[in-house]
């Protein structure tokens, strides 16, 4: 953008260049009047070239413009005043009416408008001061002065058409930044996501994991059934093994690879049902429909882990899980009976008491869903939701 605006400054100035030779020659090549108008003419046309140069060398860069700014008014006042004056006076030299239209229009360019308005009026009392005493034609008196509104107008329109384009250049430059910063926001939200569902893939799988060893521990100390403990064993193995493909798949999930949440629902319970002997009942009600990917992954998470911490706290016992459709929200219910006496186990008596269930209801939160762990009766009850 600075190159452009560079570039047509410097066109600016070269086509002031070749209006003020145009102006000269035609001015030049007319008949002499005498030598009293002959020097006006010169003294005129000399001045204001040196005036126009000192005009454009405060226009050309940034840097002069802000600096000098406060000349600008005074150049291109005198200018309009003396090309006007001396137009008006002397009949061979009213192409100067021209050079002091080159001077409106970068008024109107430059300057304030109340600015420009004082320059014509400058522009327009010399015309009439020089014309009216030599009963000057109606093309000086008046049409002068409309050639200098003119100018003004065409400087403003065209200043307004500059400061459009640098506000609309500084707006694309704005969005630009704006689309780097999103880009980068969401580059760190999909690696957050990334590391949030590989976390919670890890303690799903290492929380069943020191459930089966565990059991198979028991089996040695306690049972002294070594064919009990190697199998234990083995499932312990295929279950790391599956934890490390579930890991691998974890991406595939957050890009939406995943099947309906009531199909994922039935694998984990049937998993879970194979695994640990617990009889599982998977009932959904309402009418599905699709959720985003992330909250698919936070029912289905919220469901692994309640699994989880029912093979852990009371195991055998049978599960249910109910996956409603309600009309402004999608619930999940995962309720399992309590060992002995109905007393939860320590570590879980509320939802912080395992991180497991504390990251899964900070994943909910971040969906505006909400999750509650606690007693009811007999069953402990967890239950996760998130809006439609």
């Amino acid at each position: 953008m600075t190159d452009t605006r560079q570039v047509l400054r410097v066109a600016n100035v070269s086509a002031r260049i070749l209006a003020l030779a145009i102006v000269g020659v035609v001015t030049f090549i007319a008949d002499w009047p005498g030598r009293t108008a002959i020097a006006v003419e010169i003294v005129a046309f000399t001045t204001t070239a040196v005036l126009m140069a000192a005009a454009s060398l405060v226009e050309l860069s940034t840097a002069t413009r802000e600096r000098y700014a406060f000349l600008l008014p005074y150049l291109l006042g005198t200018i309009t005043v003396l090309c006007a004056t001396v137009a008006a006076a002397v009949p061979s030299a009213d192409a100067l009416i021209y050079l002091s239209v080159i001077a409106m229009i970068s008024a109107g360019t430059n300057l304030r408008l109340s600015v420009g308005w004082i320059l014509v009026v400058l522009g327009t009392a010399g015309t009439e001061a020089a014309g009216l005493p030599q009963d000057a034609s109606p093309w000086i008196t008046v049409q002068f002065p409309c050639l200098l509104l003119l100018g003004l107008l065409l400087g403003f329109n065209r200043g307004a058409h500059r400061v459009a384009a640098e506000q609309a250049a500084a707006l694309l430059a704005r969005s630009e930044e704006l689309r780097k910063e999103q880009a980068l926001v969401a580059t760190l939200d999909e690696r957050a996501r990334i590391a949030r569902e590989i976390h919670d893939v890890l303690a799903h799988s290492l929380g069943a994991l020191a459930v089966n060893i565990q059991v198979a521990q028991a089996a040695l100390t306690d049972q002294h059934d070594v064919s009990r403990a190697v199998d234990v064993l083995g499932q312990a193995r295929r279950m790391a093994t599956d934890g490390l493909t579930e890991t691998r798949r974890a991406v595939q999930a957050l890009r939406g690879e995943i099947p309906p949440l009531a199909d994922g629902l039935v694998v984990l319970s049937s998993d879970h049902q194979r695994r640990h002997g617990a009889r599982v009942l998977v009932e959904v009600t309402g009418q599905p429909r699709e959720l985003s990917p992330d909250a698919r992954l936070a029912i289905a998470r919220v469901a692994q882990e309640a699994l989880v911490n029912s093979a852990k706290h009371a195991p055998h016992q049978p599960v249910e899980i109910r996956l409603a459709y309600a009309d402004r929200a999608t619930s999940l219910v995962v309720s399992n009976r309590l060992d002995g006496a109905g007393t939860p186990q320590p570590g879980f008596g509320t939802v912080d008491g395992g991180y497991g269930l504390a990251g899964m209801r900070e994943r909910l939160l971040l969906l505006d869903g909400t999750l509650s762990a606690g007693r009811t009766g007999t069953q402990w009850v967890v239950v996760a939701k998130v809006p439609q």
